[in-house]
């Protein structure tokens, strides 16, 4: 995986990066901060459907400016999105962007939430929306993180009253948010979530509107404004020397996978919300007016925040230990309280708050990145207090193990270090994403361990309780075990330990297209994770298909190293969908699976387990030409996929091309979005055009409309409009309207029975307009739509041609949709039936 060249931000509580496993290094005014936090007890959740569609201003205001515990529940992962900084893309992507949203609550303070839903692709109504997702299910996750969260404001991201105005995940979040602020109260509602949570009833229910959902800031000045609180969110906080804007900012732009990045806002900035459900507040720039968030809310509380207020008013930013016996004395009364949802919550808060001022470094790591079940692993515990509080060490446990560290104590700044071994049992889970241990539905993952439900990742295998007593009191605290090590470029780096097979076995490519009868030596990929193995690995294919070995022996010495073993595998005769997987055999064991890790350096590594297979797609294909030229644009796996058939696809940097240095390809191709995000067009944009003007084919694929700014005057040699057009149900009928086209003829004949199979859409972003010169091929529409002709628009240009498409070939030819592969094999070739022609008549 690629890395980036370094954070863009670091966190807003002095954390030395953002990698989640790197311990928090607090200042004595990040401690009053938190202090501050820890005597408020109200609780806001912001509910939306996607990552980046939170607002981080207003996420931010509520967790540093109110102090409120803040929330966001995101009910998809981003699964069906795009990626501009790397390959992943599905569920990797939605593993990737789950960690974004992580690092952007890290920075401004929030909590992360999801739901089970799978972001199967822009929807445009919410029936559509939630019959995929399985309302009742997704609704029940809604209510469930109500519950457990237990917010005393709810807010909604979008308007649950205008289905059809956006994307239909969007307004379903705020229709299943609507519905469930009363169905979390109701004991009937879900009833098998209350055995391990109860009730909870939220006392108001908000819209976070703004101009824009008014069509425009005049149709807002003049609306009633009644039911509208209004929030300037642009505050500075001189204890945190940021404004509001700024951590809103930098919490944004952890969304690098989708372009975030951004410049850093300040200034005044205001903030709406609309009541929808509850009593409307007399202070309208307050939305806990009249909702007790002292220490009074719970029994025995006001005890408690006599002495936590008194620290707050009178704290020593000189020397923050001077509190600590009373904090002590705090967390001794709050173990009697009888409310267990906010006695947990402030004793994790209060813990962390005595850990900080007394500087304790607590820490237990390996020196591997991973382990397998049935081994032993060294592990180096660690414990430093630096203060003058009398502190001992009683215990140390990794969950159940006794480490068998005897009482010690912690002299001031005197570390405390021991190696000890480490019992993996042989029941552990292998570390993978929970939602993805299970074959899920388009619409919905599946998670078996109910109490999973709504968590932002996998809890950690391993966690090491150090039970400290500091001034007579015993405090137990928790870290997780990290995988620590050094890099001479990039210094001290945490990551998660983790826990895999014994090996795993990928293919070099997740589709592989036959284009003839003819058969492909397959590469499989052994990986060993532990050192000294050796085994077999065994091909499962389907009915057709031949392997000319049953088994492959492998071998591998060292952990960490891979051995590739090839099988020579034979298509049938005529075209076949099918797939392969590889069987490791190892010790009595068949494993499955392949060990994807995914690396940048603004979010932890991620492992994740997925079933180790490979479509194999039997095509009966033609092609003209040879030599492709590509242009990358935002990243898709095209050129691999022309690789496929037996192009030969050559990347072309765009700083090199030249008038001379495109005539040697047979077409130019341009990946998606690259007039948005390869400013170097600008200056080639007429090279590319006089190719084709000389006899060459371009093919442009999709771009977002009105984003490549002023330089280009157009992106094609005729007017050509791009709109927001698309067709987002990939199973909607397609009509060939150019039948005489022989874009639809050579060297491939395409029928509609070739638009059968296509995934996740047909295609976006389709041009509304264009010149006579254009000639549309294909018309399609979503149900109750008006047809739509530009999805693929071909218009000659002197000697050559210009393509232009929406349809979505970036998810088709990785996936293996046999007709994609055709059409686009016919896109390349145009032209070149006439070159065959003329060839055939002189020979």
């Amino acid at each position: 995986m690629r890395y980036l060249l370094g954070l863009l931000a670091c966190s807003l509580f002095a954390l030395s990066t953002l990698n989640a496993q790197t311990p928090e290094i607090s200042s004595s005014t990040d401690i009053y901060h938190s202090i501050e936090k820890l005597n408020f007890l109200g609780t806001a959740l912001y509910i939306a459907a996607h990552p980046d569609d939170e607002n981080t201003r207003l996420i931010a205001y509520l967790a540093n400016n109110v102090k409120a515990r803040t929330g966001y529940l995101s009910l998809t992962r981003g699964d069906g999105g795009q990626n501009l900084i790397g390959p992943e893309l599905r569920e990797l992507l939605g593993v990737l962007r789950t960690q974004e949203l992580l690092a952007a609550r890290r920075v401004d303070g929030g909590e992360q939430f999801f739901s089970r839903a799978n972001d199967f692709g822009y929807s445009k109504q919410p029936d559509e929306t939630l019959k995929i997702w399985d309302k009742e299910a997704i609704l029940g996750d809604v209510v469930r993180t109500i519950r457990k969260f237990k917010p005393d404001v709810i807010i909604n991201r979008f308007d649950h009253r205008t289905p059809g105005t956006t994307h239909g995940h969007h307004t379903s979040s705020a229709m299943l948010s609507f519905e469930a602020f009363d169905l979390a109260n109701d004991a009937n509602a879900y009833p098998e979530q209350l055995s391990a949570t109860n009730t909870w009833q939220p006392k108001r229910l908000f819209f976070n509107t703004s101009w824009w959902f008014y069509g425009s800031q005049e149709k807002f000045k003049a609306a009633d404004k009644t039911n509208l609180l209004h929030m300037d969110v642009g505050t500075y906080y001189p204890i945190l020397g940021k404004s509001n804007n700024e951590i809103a900012s930098l919490a944004s732009s952890q969304h690098l996978c989708q372009g975030f990045g951004r410049l850093s806002s300040r200034g005044s900035e205001d903030e709406y919300i609309e009541l929808l459900k509850g009593d409307l507040p007399q202070d309208k720039s307050n939305l806990f007016d009249g909702i007790d968030t002292t220490w009074s809310r719970i029994d025995g509380g006001k005890a408690i925040g006599d002495i936590l207020y008194n620290v707050q008013e009178n704290f020593n930013f000189k020397n923050p230990s001077v509190h600590i016996p009373k904090l002590l004395e705090a967390y001794e009364l709050l173990q009697n309280v009888s409310n267990e949802h906010w006695k947990n919550l402030k004793i994790k808060e209060l813990t962390t708050i005595i850990s900080a001022i007394s500087g304790l470094h607590l820490e237990a790591f390996t020196k591997i990145s991973s382990t397998n079940p049935g081994q032993n692993v060294d592990v180096q515990i660690q414990a430093l207090n630096r203060s003058d509080i009398t502190t001992e060490l009683e215990s140390v446990f990794i969950n159940n193990q006794n480490t068998n560290i005897e009482l010690s104590t912690l002299n001031n700044n005197k570390l405390f270090e021991k190696k000890i071994s480490l019992n993996i049992p042989s029941s552990t889970d292998f570390t993978s994403p929970y939602w993805l241990m299970e074959k899920g539905t388009l619409g919905t993952y599946t998670v078996k361990n109910k109490a999973l439900i709504g968590k932002p990742e996998t809890p950690r295998a391993f966690n090491a309780t150090f039970n400290l007593n500091i001034n007579g009191i015993s405090i137990p605290f928790t870290k997780p075990l990290v995988y620590k090590y050094a890099k001479p470029d990039k210094g001290e780096i945490y990551q998660p330990f983790e826990v895999v097979p014994e090996a795993t076995a990928s293919f070099t490519d997740k589709v592989m297209i036959f284009a003839d009868a003819s058969p492909k030596r397959i590469p499989v990929t052994i990986k060993a994770h532990k050192d000294s193995i050796s085994g077999t690995v065994e091909l499962k294919y389907g009915t057709g298909w031949q392997v000319d070995k049953k088994l492959q022996p492998f071998s591998i010495n060292k952990k960490g190293d891979e051995q590739t073993v090839y099988f020579k595998l034979s298509p049938p005769g005529t075209e076949n969908e099918s797939s392969i997987s590889p069987i490791i055999k190892l010790d009595g064991k068949e494993i499955t699976k392949e060990l994807v890790s995914i690396a940048y350096d603004h979010v932890p590594t991620q492992t994740i387990l997925l079933p180790s297979e490979t479509k194999v797609v039997r095509l009966n294909i033609q092609k003209a030409g040879e030599n492709i030229g590509y242009i990358m644009g935002a990243g898709d796996a095209v050129p691999t996929s022309l690789e496929q058939i037996g192009y030969n696809v050559q990347l072309i940097d765009p700083t090199t091309i030249t008038k001379e240095s495109l005539k040697k390809y047979d077409a130019v191709v341009l990946g998606i979005r690259a007039y948005n995000v390869v400013d170097e067009l600008k200056f080639k944009q007429r090279f590319i055009l006089d190719y084709a003007k000389n006899g060459g084919t371009v093919i442009v694929q999709y771009n977002t409309a009105s984003r490549w700014g002023s330089q280009f005057e157009n992106i094609a040699p005729y007017e050509l409009e791009i709109s927001r057009d698309r067709v987002t149900n990939e199973n909607s009928d397609v009509k060939i309207i150019a039948k005489g086209n022989s874009l639809v003829h050579f060297p491939n004949e395409i029928n509609e029975s070739d638009f059968n199979g296509w995934v996740q859409e047909r295609g976006l972003y389709f041009p509304n307009k264009w010149s006579a010169e254009f000639t549309p091929i294909l018309e399609m529409h979503d149900k109750g739509e008006e047809s739509l002709k530009g999805s693929l628009l071909i218009a000659p240009y002197g000697k050559g041609n210009y393509i232009y498409t929406g349809l979505s070939f970036f998810r088709e030819l990785p996936v293996g949709v046999p007709g994609a592969y055709k059409l686009f094999s016919n896109m390349l070739s145009v032209g070149k039936d006439k070159v065959e022609t003329k060839a055939k008549i002189k020979g």
